[in-house]
């Protein structure tokens, strides 16, 4: 049986006198992958940063497995232009690595052209590709991605997502994503939890989009996912390093 890593129970989160989660229940063990759902506003980053203790509990309670190590990709991450910090730099701020231990993770997200690249002239998409092989270096027990793959373009989109998947499998990495797409999430996880102040419903892909909850959420897009994913089940490896610029 695998191991917890995390869970909550009956956990909920107040921000500013508002009520943001309630009687959240989840948990994610050794190996799997989670996706996280929702509408804009429903509480999905709110809900990663309560289960990595960034967001202090209104009420229920959050188990951590002693000594885990997490590694998180937040939404945003803003660098400032006036710090002169490459590609190199910036995966070695924490710990050093070999400069082969580098490349290899690199590697992982198509980015090891960039290893010696100024980040401030990265695109968006190129950032995001560092910042997931950054967060892989360490081998965490959890790799916790929001919205991480904002900024790349689709075919690379779905070749990272494979990426991150095969990496979850050879190292045993439970992976929490916070997403929107569902053409791309529901391809590659165990298990979709749908958050809208709490968690809605929950199951395995194929489950979880013949449940009410989630087709009231989101209506006509889970008919054009089983589209979808019965017309593009092929690979995409044209395309991938046209991550767009930010404008």
């Amino acid at each position: 049986m695998s191991e917890t890593l995390i869970k909550a129970s009956g956990a909920s989160l107040n921000l500013s006198g508002r009520t943001i989660l309630s009687n959240i229940n989840f948990e994610i063990k050794k190996g799997e992958i989670a996706i996280f759902v929702g509408p804009n506003g429903g509480g999905k980053t709110s809900l990663v940063k309560m289960l990595l203790g960034l967001h202090s509990l209104e009420d229920g309670k959050i188990y951590r497995k002693a000594g885990l190590n997490i590694s998180y990709v937040p939404q945003k991450f803003e660098i400032s232009p006036f710090l002169p910090l490459d590609v190199k730099r910036l995966l070695t701020l924490s710990k050093q690595y070999s400069a082969t231990i580098l490349l290899d993770a690199l590697k992982i997200t198509d980015s090891e052209h960039l290893l010696n690249e100024p980040v401030i002239n990265l695109s968006g998409g190129e950032l995001q590709r560092v910042l997931i092989a950054r967060a892989m270096l360490s081998k965490p027990d959890i790799l916790v991605l929001d919205e991480a793959l904002q900024g790349v373009d689709k075919a690379g989109e779905v070749k990272l997502n494979n990426r991150i998947s095969e990496f979850s499998k050879i190292n045993n990495t439970a992976i929490i994503m916070v997403s929107h797409d569902l053409h791309l999430v529901m391809k590659s996880t165990d298990k979709v939890y749908c958050i809208n102040g709490h968690i809605c419903c929950h199951g395995m892909p194929e489950q979880i989009q013949k449940m009410d909850e989630f087709r009231n959420i989101f209506g006509a897009l889970v008919d054009q996912f089983a589209l979808y994913h019965h017309s593009h089940d092929h690979s995409h490896e044209h395309g991938e390093n046209h991550d767009h610029k930010p404008s």
